[in-house]
């Protein structure tokens, strides 16, 4: 995955037990006051709290995205946490951290 280590934006995967397996650049920065890169190997449950568990479980179940903006130290993020499925099975998930615009244009294409 060497073409998302310099992304823009922070990528995390972990496998369906919850143990994280990847995660880039940005992600070990986004996570730096919690450990950054020495976060990989370490199960997801372990930093959140039980109804953060039971989304990425229901995620894995529903094989439905969670998506959602967030603003935290005057920045806005869009966060994608999404089933990870390789050849029909669910084998985790993939989150995507991107910062955004406070007044990003939205355009309809019809």
């Amino acid at each position: 995955m060497d073409w998302a280590k310099d992304l823009a934006a922070a990528i995390t995967i972990c496998d369906k037990e919850g143990v994280i397996t990847y995660m880039n650049e940005q992600a070990a920065v986004m996570f730096k006051n919690n450990g950054g890169y020495d976060l990989m190997g370490k199960n997801l449950a372990e930093c959140h709290k039980q109804s953060s568990t039971d989304r990425i479980n229901e995620i894995m179940e529903t094989r439905i995205p969670h998506v959602y903006t967030t603003e935290r130290k005057g920045q806005k993020k869009l966060l994608y946490q999404a089933p990870q499925i390789e050849n029909g099975e669910v084998v985790g998930i993939v989150e995507l951290a991107i910062e955004i615009p406070f007044d990003m244009p939205h355009h309809i294409r019809d």
